[in-house]
Parts: structure tokens; sequence; C-alpha cells
């Protein structure tokens, strides 16, 4: 599966940069900074005050996994298994 990256603009601690990531880490930043209450330019400034020796890119793609993981933990979604919503094809094999 080919996924097209996606350069945005984003000022991280007073500078401006830009993230190459893909359309649905794009979509996942958005909804955590709705969720959060913070705009992008926050929320990726607070990213990089914690990468610690990470690339900008890497640190943010595992934030928001790390993020969406937590959500999941917590209301019980990590137990149950959702993936055949987004993989039709394991509900075949089950």
């Amino acid at each position: 599966m080919r996924t097209k990256l996606i350069s945005k603009n984003v000022t991280i601690n007073g500078r401006r940069t830009s993230l190459r990531l893909e359309r649905a880490n794009w979509e996942g930043l958005n909804d955590i900074c709705k969720c959060e209450g913070l705009t992008l330019h926050e929320l990726c400034s607070l990213i990089e005050d914690r990468r610690h020796g990470a690339s900008r890119t890497s640190a943010v793609r595992t934030f928001i996994v790390t993020y969406f993981r937590t959500v999941a933990a917590e209301y019980g979604a990590l137990q149950r298994g959702t993936a055949s919503i987004i993989l039709p094809e394991l509900a075949a094999r089950r």
C-alpha cells in the first residue's frame, strides 16, 4: 500500500519548519488538537520538547500512536479488537 506524504508548515517553539506526514497522521493530529484544545503549533512544540534525539517526524508519529493507544486502552478497545473495522478481510478469517 502506497501512501502519499503531505508537507505542511508548522511553527515549533517559534521556528518555522515543515513536516511530511501521511494524510491519516495529519487527521489524527488535528483530532488530538481539537480534543486537547491546542493549536497544531502548540502540540508540535510540546512534542518537540520531549523528542530526545529522535527525528522530528518520527517523534510526531510516535506521539500519535501513543495517544490513540492510550485512549483505546482507556475505553477497552484494545481488549475487544477492532481491526476488522479497518481491515474487513480479517473478519473473513475468523
